[in-house]
């Protein structure tokens, strides 16, 4: 069993992806509703309440987390990994990724492990833009990995205000066209009117309003989809790490919220009209 951890529901659009690359993989969807939104949160918080959802997920027997969160990856991955799970109980068998190393990876054009520039990217002098939540931008996250990669792209990033909450809670499509709309004209006000290369989505939520990025952004522009990305991520991983492929699971897709699983059911529709129910996560787990 993989789990899947998300604070709101963005994150079911890379479930969706991972549910088609991987028919035969059971996976567990742990939506923290009750908290959502991270993205104007504290760095503290985000990384108290991403752990208390993976120790959820791992309790429930996933010996792999996957932040299906831009904002959760930003700002808690590298703690999690680095500090927490090698000094938890369960730091012999369990591993946290995160969404963001496979984005970076296609933007760059370089292995996520390659840390330092390489030819041909080290001369690289593409723009790319990034847009995201607040959080996700503040972090500086792209624009740091980005450039031990490629340090003379030129990296532009644009907070999408309001965005996500309006696509979660099902806004109609021209308050969504007018968040976008303004979202891209404020970036190419920054770029002095130069369209980027590349465009990062940099939030789970986005893939779903891809086509009004796509209305306001010039068609020269490649728009790099993460639910694809992590997918084709996660099959480079398992075939690296057969251990996390193989353990003894249950089939199918797992759903669980913090908040109200009636609420949480209806609007999970937005992102994808045929998902399994939501269950509340204050049950009792069974590993």
């Amino acid at each position: 069993m993989i789990g899947v951890f998300d604070s709101g529901l963005g994150g079911l659009t890379v479930l969706r992806a991972l549910a088609e690359r991987f028919p035969d993989t059971g996976f567990t969807y742990y939506g923290d509703h009750a908290n959502v939104p991270y993205g104007d949160r504290a760095s503290d918080e985000v990384v108290d309440l991403t752990r208390a959802g993976v120790e959820a997920l791992f309790s429930r027997g996933c010996h792999l987390v996957l932040l299906g969160c831009n904002t959760a990856t930003a700002v808690a991955a590298r703690r999690l990994q680095q500090s927490w799970l090698p000094n938890s109980q369960w730091r012999s068998d369990h591993n946290i990724l995160g969404i963001v190393a496979p984005t970076v990876e296609a933007a760059t054009q370089t292995p996520w492990a390659v840390t330092t520039p390489q030819d041909p990217q080290k001369h690289n002098t593409d723009r790319i833009a990034v847009f995201g939540t607040t959080r996700t931008i503040q972090s500086d996250v792209y624009v740091e990995e980005i450039r031990k990669r490629c340090p003379r792209v030129r990296l532009t990033q644009q907070i999408c205000a309001g965005l996500a909450g309006a696509i979660e809670a099902a806004d109609d499509e021209a308050k969504l066209e007018q968040l976008i709309k303004s979202a891209v004209a404020n970036l190419l006000q920054k770029t002095e009117g130069e369209a980027p290369d590349q465009v990062i989505l940099g939030c789970t939520h986005f893939p779903l309003v891809e086509h009004l990025f796509r209305r306001y952004l010039p068609t020269t522009v490649d728009i790099l989809s993460q639910p694809e990305l992590v997918a084709e991520s996660l099959a480079d991983y398992l075939a690296r790490h057969p251990n996390y492929a193989c353990q003894r699971q249950t089939m199918g897709l797992h759903m669980l919220t913090t908040g109200d699983p009636v609420l949480i059911n209806r609007r999970s529709r937005v992102f994808w009209s045929d998902v399994p129910p939501f269950d509340s996560a204050n049950q009792t787990p069974h590993i």
